[in-house]
């Protein structure tokens, strides 16, 4: 466990997709456990609420720009924190479409936006950033227990289901390019979170989800291997 390492103030955990919502609040959530955090803003501009968190975290938050679906922006980041090593990276971002839409009413332009957010561009930040992470640290990504193709029994959400899916067996393909690595790889389905992308009929709140996740990403530090895991840090099935 992360917790018998000698200075915990040092662990530092790199999140892509922290502005608001999940990937802010696990941002926050890190940090109260003593953690640094470098994380992911789209926006150049705007002002998020990670930037109001990065005021009162006495330098423990550093903020970075990032639109994943600019494969362009990856090299200029990889260089800007060339010189860090983190213990977790975990990439957050996500989309969805009009959800109920069966798959042969669904849009090409928004079948490639959401094929492209949710499982392309994480994986190509994945293999840009991989060597920052520690030998025996953690590799995560935001999945959906909706990626589970065994669990779908009831059809809906199809292009969301398919991105999940589709960033699953990618995340595998990765996983087992890896060898004898020592770092831990989790694809995390959170449940159904009251966010912007979940909505508000969601039955979770992000405060009672958001350290369930942190303590089950932390449970997986030092134990190599992909494991697919709910937020109680029970299998999901593939």
């Amino acid at each position: 466990m992360p917790s018998t390492r000698t200075d915990p103030h040092q662990l530092t955990a790199l999140i892509i997709g922290a502005s608001r919502g999940l990937g802010h609040a696990m941002a926050a959530e890190f940090v109260d456990r003593g953690w640094n955090v470098v994380g992911t803003v789209r926006d150049t501009t705007a002002r998020t609420p990670l930037h109001a968190l990065a005021d009162r975290a006495d330098g423990h938050v550093t903020i970075e720009h990032l639109d994943i679906n600019d494969p362009g922006q990856l090299p200029p980041l990889r260089e800007r924190l060339a010189q860090r090593r983190f213990d977790v990276l975990f990439v957050n971002a996500g989309t969805t479409n009009k959800e109920q839409s069966p798959i042969g009413a669904v849009a090409t332009a928004d079948f490639i936006d959401v094929m492209v957010t949710n499982a392309l561009s994480p994986m190509r930040v994945i293999e840009a950033l991989e060597d920052l992470v520690s030998p025996t640290g953690l590799i995560g990504a935001m999945s959906s227990g909706q990626g589970s193709i065994t669990n779908n029994t009831t059809g809906g959400r199809e292009v969301y289901r398919g991105s999940k899916a589709a960033l699953n067996m990618l995340m595998r393909s990765f996983a087992a390019r890896q060898g004898e690595t020592q770092r831990a790889f989790v694809l995390m389905a959170p449940g159904w979170i009251r966010t912007a992308l979940g909505g508000p009929d969601a039955p979770f709140t992000i405060e009672e989800s958001v350290p369930l996740l942190v303590d089950v990403l932390l449970s997986k530090l030092c134990t190599p291997g992909l494991a697919y895991l709910d937020r109680f840090g029970e299998t999901v099935p593939w």
